[in-house]
């Protein structure tokens, strides 16, 4: 999966761009800021990050993926996994994570470190899926690559997806002011259904449907039906979640 982030990088920052523009204006990096980006991927929003005037630290536990955010530059960035890591002491004012939270193994863990991590009043802001179900984009992969087969069990990807088990993680690891704001925003996978059908062949979901060679067809005519003047777009929903630490 790093290799087909890594070839498809300026893609997938494009396919979530109206969610990553409220997320964008939901953190409100302030220069002087120190910021810390958890599953950084390519470091698009590490980079905006710096770009605020803040000090951006992007981490992510792919080697290819920091070694092509490094070559792009714009931020510092480091191959670390947060559940483990050893961050500094109360060292950031914000922690960030576009779609790299979700992925956490042990998110009990994780989110004690990030708590740990930040300053007293401290900030986190995640960018995530909501349910699967609730995820037009998901349907039309799987009606395309195994229509008529129930879907296998959701993968992490959607695993901060329900509303009440989010906060009751966050609660647990330490943050307060919990809050998730729906998003409804379409996600576009590419100018056209050729492009938008190599795109989803590489995908976690696409693969764990049994994709076959004959799948690229199928995805290309499932995509076909939602090209439009600004590429293939489909319906999705995310959650905007922000909390803090304690100020005291």
């Amino acid at each position: 999966m790093s290799e087909h982030r890594v070839r498809f990088a300026a893609l997938f920052d494009a396919e979530v761009r109206p969610h990553n523009e409220r997320f964008r204006a939901a953190a409100a990096v302030a220069p002087g800021e120190d910021v810390l980006d958890v599953g950084c991927g390519t470091g698009e929003s590490t980079r905006e990050a710096a770009q605020a005037g803040a000090t951006a630290l992007g981490v992510d536990v792919s080697e290819q993926a920091i070694a092509k955010a490094r070559e792009l530059g714009g931020a510092s960035f480091e191959v670390a996994d947060v559940q483990t890591f050893e961050l500094p002491a109360a060292g950031f004012d914000v922690v960030l994570s576009r779609f790299g939270a979700m992925f956490f193994a042990d998110p009990p863990a994780a989110f004690a470190n990030l708590a740990r991590a930040l300053r007293p009043g401290g900030r986190l802001v995640l960018l995530v899926w909501q349910e699967r179900a609730r995820n037009e984009w998901y349907s039309v992969l799987h009606d395309a690559v195994a229509p008529g087969t129930t879907p296998p069990p959701a993968g992490p990807h959607f695993s901060l997806g329900d509303r009440d088990h989010t906060r009751t993680v966050l609660e647990n690891a330490g943050f307060g002011d919990i809050e998730l704001t729906e998003l409804r925003e379409p996600v576009c996978y590419g100018p056209d259904a050729e492009t938008a059908a190599e795109f989803a062949l590489g995908l976690k979901d696409v693969q764990e449907l049994g994709a076959t060679e004959e799948s690229a067809t199928h995805l290309r005519d499932a995509f076909a039906a939602y090209e439009t003047p600004d590429g293939v777009v489909l319906g999705a929903r995310t959650w905007i979640v922000t909390a803090r630490v304690s100020a005291a």
